[in-house]
């Protein structure tokens, strides 16, 4: 069946994200059966303390925590609407801070009730200051994480790091099983001067993750945004990384992470032969 896991809507504050009714009738156009949103959830209370860098990184990274049952009203009437065309799922992509793990259960206990899909991300990392952004732009990446940490390695290194310990955390019932582009931090890798490629360190670190994954029965955003980033031009996870988890029998989902009409089914045709 046809499934699109990874989708964003009019709440999310960056890209520019028509109304989801015509999202629903594009994927509906290029035939899916199944559509999972899963907008940006809001991020922590308290989070402005830790948050540093670019302020953009922060003002448009995830829905504001007021627009969340305007959010599940406006989703659950499209649900109702397209019942006989297409299947859809409502939830979040998370982000993933340990510092706020507790706020995170809560915010969960509180909401995941609503939700029947879901997504794990990491987009941020210790770095300069704070809290970085490591996908919002090159230069926010390098001088804030990369620089500071000393190599575009350590990030990486830190970046896994930070993706088993989402896994591994307590984070209750309602807590997404899928993790999300799992080379995000590569997405920029085209751009640097120095080594990119993963050491022999991080490929066992990944090798971990996968690992882990299979043991929890996670499965994994094969996300082809990734395909359209200019410093990157692969899917997230790349090749290598998806054969693994091929072999150690990880459910895929494709995720085209939408964030505009165009954008819907994106590269599906790139990837459909692992799923």
């Amino acid at each position: 069946m046809k499934r699109d896991g990874h989708t964003h809507t009019e709440f999310c504050p960056h890209g520019k994200v028509e109304d989801t009714e015509l999202l629903i009738k594009r994927a509906i156009s290029l035939g899916f059966k199944e559509y999972s949103i899963t907008e940006h959830a809001p991020l922590p209370k308290g989070i402005e303390k830790k948050a540093a860098g670019d302020l953009d990184v922060w003002t448009t990274a995830s829905m504001a925590i007021n627009d969340v049952d305007n959010y599940f009203k406006r989703m659950n009437e499209l649900r109702k609407k397209y019942a006989s065309d297409i299947i859809i799922h409502i939830g979040f992509e998370l982000d993933y801070f340990s510092d706020f793990v507790g706020w995170t259960r809560d915010f969960l206990a509180e909401y995941g009730p609503q939700t029947d899909d879901g997504i794990l991300s990491v987009h941020f990392l210790e770095g300069q200051d704070g809290l970085r952004g490591i996908d919002y732009s090159f230069e926010e990446y390098k001088s804030g994480v990369i620089d500071y940490l000393g190599s575009f390695q350590k990030a990486q290194n830190l970046y896994y790091q930070c993706v088993l310990d989402s896994l591994e955390a307590d984070l209750g019932p309602f807590k997404p099983k899928r993790l999300g582009h799992i080379s995000l931090c590569q997405k920029f890798e085209r751009f640097f001067d120095e080594e990119t490629s993963y050491s022999s360190e991080n490929k066992i670190l990944v090798h971990t993750l996968l690992s882990r994954i299979q043991q929890e029965k996670y499965s994994l955003d094969l996300n082809t945004a990734g395909f359209y980033k200019q410093g990157y031009q692969q899917s997230y996870p790349q090749v290598w990384i998806t054969q693994k988890a091929i072999e150690s029998g990880i459910p895929l989902v494709y995720g085209s992470d939408t964030h505009a009409l165009n954008d819907v089914g994106q590269g599906y045709d790139k990837i459909q032969h692992w799923l």
